[in-house]
Order: structure tokens, then C-alpha cells, then sequence
């Protein structure tokens, strides 16, 4: 799913010119989540824009490395070269990237996270619910207008 909506979310962020947060929750059924999640991150401290086009580029390429954690080793090898980008021999050494994907998982936890994606649209200063979850993402552009149009003048 997450390969599935990614592309959709990101029309939408472009579209209505809205931010786009996102937290890391690696999921045990992908053996790979953990280290593309930290690989992410580390092209983030390269550029955020560099880190998201990693993402977008792993949930594109999701069914060719399914649950081959030596292909998507090699996908991102692949994708750093093709970036002009040295892989350094260890991404993370002291642990501090799988520490921040470890406080997002976290946090995930916490709130209640039960599946990815879970996609929220947050607002401010909304007469309607601060939050709505998208549950189905054919819905997610009537969600945005029903959000938008709830904070149309609200102070």
C-alpha cells in the first residue's frame, strides 16, 4: 500500500501547495524496512530532498526487492551512484540514524499506529476535527477540500 498511495500523496502535497510529514515505521513482514528507513536518513543529513526522492524511489521499486535485503543493499548502492553519492562502508556507525527511527517507531506505537501507511491530514485552527485519517485514499483530495474549506476563515 505504501508504494500504492506514495505517488498520490505526493500529487496532493504539489497540488495544494501542503506540507508533508513523514515518520518512519518499518515494518517486521519487510526484513529491509529497518535499513532503508536509516538509509533514508542518512541521504536526508545529503539533502531532505535527496532522502524523500530515496523514498519515493524504494516504495516505486518495492516488488522487485520484496523481501531481499541483499537487493535493496544493491538498489541503494545503485541509487547513491547514480546520484554522484559515496556510500560511506558503514551508514550508521554509532547508531544515532537507528535511533531516530527507533523514537519514530516509537512514537508510532504509542499513538496507535496499527498500519502504513496511515496517512493524516492535520489542521489549524479548524472548526472541524484538528485531524482526519484517510482510510481510503480515493478520498483524499474530497478530505483536503473539506479541510481546507473547514479553516476558510478561521483565526
Amino acid at each position: 500500500m505504501c508504494g500504492h498511495d506514495n505517488p498520490i500523496l505526493k500529487a496532493a502535497a504539489a497540488k495544494y501547495n501542503i506540507p508533508w510529514v513523514r515518520h518512519d515505521f518499518p515494518l517486521k513482514m519487510h526484513a529491509w524496512s529497518f535499513e532503508v528507513a536509516v538509509d533514508a536518513r542518512w541521504f536526508d543529513m545529503k539533502s531532505k530532498k535527496l532522502g524523500d526522492e530515496y523514498r519515493d524511489a524504494i516504495f516505486a521499486n518495492q516488488p522487485t526487492f520484496y523481501n531481499d535485503p541483499d537487493l535493496v543493499r544493491k538498489f541503494t548502492a545503485s541509487f547513491a551512484q547514480n546520484h554522484a553519492i559515496q556510500l560511506p562502508f558503514a551508514i550508521d556507525p554509532q547508531g544515532k540514524l537507528a535511533a531516530e527511527v527507533t523514537a519514530d517507531y516509537n512514537l508510532g506505537v504509542r499513538i496507535g499506529i496499527d498500519h502504513t501507511p496511515t496517512i493524516w491530514i492535520v489542521t489549524d485552527h479548524s472548526r472541524g476535527a484538528p485531524f482526519i485519517e484517510v482510510t481510503n485514499i480515493q478520498n483524499l483530495y474530497q478530505i483536503i477540500d473539506q479541510a481546507l474549506a473547514d479553516t476558510k476563515g478561521a483565526k
